[in-house]
């Protein structure tokens, strides 16, 4: 064969295998990304449901989300996630009897940082430096309105 039909061949070769390679890498790359919105839904899904079970503000609605969010999470969570999961729900539990307010705040920060973590959010802070706090509206469901 002539130099010129060889060197066209290597050429055509060269081209499919690097428009192969571009396109399996540009897939992964958007599965990834697929991937990562969708875990962001469910932990978005897990903070929104936090308004449901906070003081004067929960209601057995909220406790049922709140519960649906967490039990979705076992899909897609880190195992340090779902540590830090369990260790919050050990600590609000009805049935703890020893619950307190600091150990919940250091709980709900952990578990809200592992999550940032997990989304791999830019410029997370160290855990020791990450404070999460639950805000309540402080609507009483229970007063009747005048």
């Amino acid at each position: 064969m002539e130099t010129l039909v060889i060197v066209a061949i290597i050429c055509a070769a060269a081209t499919i295998a690097a428009s192969a390679i571009s396109f399996y890498l540009t897939k992964s790359k958007e599965r990834q990304a697929d991937w990562q919105r969708y875990k962001f839904e469910l932990y978005k899904e897990l903070v929104l449901s936090f308004s449901g079970i906070v003081g004067t503000d929960s209601t057995p609605e909220g406790d049922r989300r709140f519960a649906a969010a967490c039990n979705t999470l076992h899909l897609i969570a880190s195992n340090t996630v779902l540590d830090a999961l369990h260790d919050f729900q050990d600590e609000i539990r009805v049935s703890n009897q020893n619950r307190n307010a600091d150990r919940h705040d250091v709980l709900l920060s952990r578990l809200e940082w592992e999550i940032r973590e997990d989304l791999r959010i830019p410029h997370n802070p160290p855990l020791a430096q990450f404070k999460a706090r639950l805000w309540c509206s402080g609507n009483d469901h229970n007063k009747t309105s005048v």
